[in-house]
């Protein structure tokens, strides 16, 4: 007998090791690494993922406990997601199970649920009973309370095992009965790990027989029966695409459920619950695409990357490109390269960046083959792309941060857009960063990492070229011109102090000003980019030098004129604007700094007439509070 190693779901620093669990011989097939599994843990059941199998050497002075339930029958972390864990544990300081559990969707995040049985002591009672022979097991109590427990056994004999909340339910008011009927084994507790979502299922309709036997059916199929023969010669002319939706049955044919259980009762056709995957893109076309030609500069990048694919063997690539240079040709080129070597690839893009036209360009290009995976899909949806993923009927994942975690077996490549983001480091346990998982991954498969950014991050472009750090030393490869050849836009820096020097005392520099009014004149369009919403940054007593503050944060409040209060953007504490100095009473409070708000009211000021809409946290939450003035 063998001896699972089990990291059990108590995510507490005494039990961040691996538990012994003795594999029960039925499981002794089913159970690998990567696992998930119920386990005893103290007086209650757990989840638990196995992390390796090893042999039972001989008769331990203690004695082991058996593994309760398989979860899942195809495990959902392969041996090489298991190590990536326990390395992520290790350098992130994060407790086993979480590192385990990040790495699987929400779905598997399940959780034990108590279920009642009837016990034994119910099946010696009624061993001697005759089959219409009432069976009570009373302590005392009163008649009421006597069929009350017989109702109780009745109702779970009846449906064999019943939750205990829905018993619960049932039953408001006879907690104790429930409990004595528990401690006298008439009633048993088992507990099972349930998942949080089901597999989306659908009724299809099949032919039970061949196709002679129902064609020969057919032929003989009686006149007054002709809905019936309409149905089983339908079946026969799509027999290409049975199973079929029943739904699509009924609509085509226009018949009623009623006919197809006839034909069914007569052993022709059978009904059945099939497993279907929920497409977050159904119905959607994607306009197919063919490769660009590649510029001189885009060709030497894909060579190079190119070519460290067809050597199967590891590298990182960092490629710096300016906006426009054709990245992302580049990567639909060599995620072509790695799908043609029967490899898979991960595309991480920042959740921002997740655009439908982002999916379009890799749905465009590849179809089917391309998953998605994002917070904007529901549980259900993640759940079905991660299972596509798992079950090797696609060969690209796209998605943000968790999908480097998408359990391919044979990765091939990874590429990260916009590597210089911030989103890609988690702020939740375990505090991994998605890069430094992207290429530990990728060494493991011996696969190709490529950070791609106009902008890339300091550490990145400093490893890069300077070559000094031996875990992480990617290839820098640039593309610093567009790849239409039109020019990249002017850039001008303004120092203010200067324009205060020479009377502008605008929050608007005379340059900027100069542009606004040429864009319309032209009838464009401008954006003005601010990192500051609300009207001033901070409000301060000009006689004492008070600034107002917030008392959870300890940083300075923002004034919000369209309310007439302070907020602080960390944690929402308000607060109304004051009108004298909290701390000296003085009248001279004064508003400074600039924010979004400020900066709409003077636009609005300076272009009468011109529509302004302002976005940002405070207009863009809900539907329909974009503002525009």
């Amino acid at each position: 007998m063998e001896i699972a190693k089990v990291i059990v779901d108590v995510p507490v620093k005494e039990t961040d090791r691996p538990f012994d669990y003795l594999v029960p011989e039925s499981m002794r097939e089913w159970i690998e690494i990567g696992s998930r599994v119920g386990v005893p843990f103290g007086h209650r059941t757990v989840q638990g993922f196995v992390i390796d199998l090893v042999p039972r050497t001989g008769e331990e002075s203690f004695k082991l406990k058996q593994i309760q339930e398989l979860l899942d029958i195809v495990p959902p972390l392969s041996k090489d997601l298991v190590e990536l864990a326990e390395w992520m544990s290790g350098r992130y300081a994060s407790n086993r199970i979480l590192s385990l559990q990040v790495m699987v969707p929400t779905a598997l995040k399940g959780k034990a649920e108590r279920y009642i049985s009837l016990g034994d002591a119910l099946d010696g009672q009624m061993a001697g009973a005759q089959p219409d022979d009432e069976v009570l097991f009373v302590w005392g109590e009163e008649s009421t309370t006597e069929k009350v427990q017989q109702d109780i056994i009745r109702f779970v004999k009846s449906r064999g095992q019943v939750p205990l909340q829905q018993l619960s339910r049932k039953y408001p008011n006879h907690a104790a009965l429930i409990k004595k009927l528990l401690l006298g084994g008439v009633l048993l507790e088992s507990q099972a790990i349930k998942d949080k979502l089901n597999k989306k299922t659908m009724k299809s309709v099949d032919l039970a027989v061949d196709i002679a036997a129902a064609e020969e059916a057919l032929a003989s199929f009686p006149a007054k029966a002709q809905r019936q023969k309409e149905i089983l010669a339908f079946l026969l002319e799509m027999k290409e695409l049975l199973p079929m939706p029943m739904k699509e049955v009924l609509s085509t044919l226009q018949v009623s459920a009623a006919t197809i259980k006839g034909l069914e009762d007569k052993g022709l056709i059978v009904t059945e619950d099939v497993e279907v995957f929920r497409d977050p893109y159904q119905g959607r076309k994607f306009k197919a695409t063919e490769p660009l030609v590649l510029t001189d500069e885009q060709k030497l990048v894909y060579d190079n990357i190119n070519g460290r694919l067809q050597e199967q063997r590891h590298g990182v690539f960092l490629l710096h490109g300016v906006t426009g240079s054709g990245k992302t040709e580049v990567y639909l080129q060599t995620i072509q390269q790695c799908i043609e070597q029967d490899r898979q690839a991960i595309v991480l893009v920042p959740e921002i960046a997740l655009t439908p036209q982002m999916v379009e360009r890799f749905k465009g290009r590849f179809g089917d083959q391309v998953a998605v995976m994002h917070s904007r899909l529901s549980g259900g949806e993640r759940y079905d792309e991660w299972r596509k993923i798992r079950e090797g009927q696609v060969k690209v994942a796209i998605g943000a941060r968790s999908a480097v975690f998408a359990p391919f077996s044979r990765l091939g490549l990874i590429i990260m857009d916009e590597e210089h983001e911030t989103s890609y480091k988690q702020e939740e346990t375990p505090k991994y960063h998605a890069r430094d998982v992207a290429v530990k991954r990728a060494q493991q498969h011996q696969a190709v990492v490529v950070l791609g950014s106009a902008t890339p991050s300091l550490e990145s472009y400093y490893a890069a070229r300077s070559q000094s750090n031996d875990d992480f030393a990617p290839l820098l490869l640039e593309m610093p011109t567009r790849a239409l050849g039109n020019k990249l836009p002017e850039v001008r820096i303004v120092d203010m102090r200067e324009e205060l020097k020479d009377g502008n005392r605008s929050m608007f520099s005379r340059a900027l000003h100069k542009g606004l009014e040429e864009r319309l004149e032209r009838g464009e369009q401008t954006v003005l980019l601010l990192n500051r919403r609300g009207y001033s940054t901070f409000v301060m007593c000009r006689s004492c030098g008070y600034v107002a503050g917030c008392p959870e944060c300890d940083i300075s409040l923002t004034y919000h004129q369209r309310s007439n209060n302070l907020r602080c953007h960390y944690c929402g504490y308000a607060e109304a604007a004051p009108e004298v100095c909290p701390d000296c009473g003085s009248e001279h409070i004064r508003y400074f700094g600039t924010g979004t708000q400020r900066v709409e009211e003077e636009l609005a000021k300076l272009f009468p007439g011109i529509r302004v809409i302002r976005m940002d946290v405070d207009t863009t939450t809900e539907k329909g509070l974009t503002r525009s003035c």
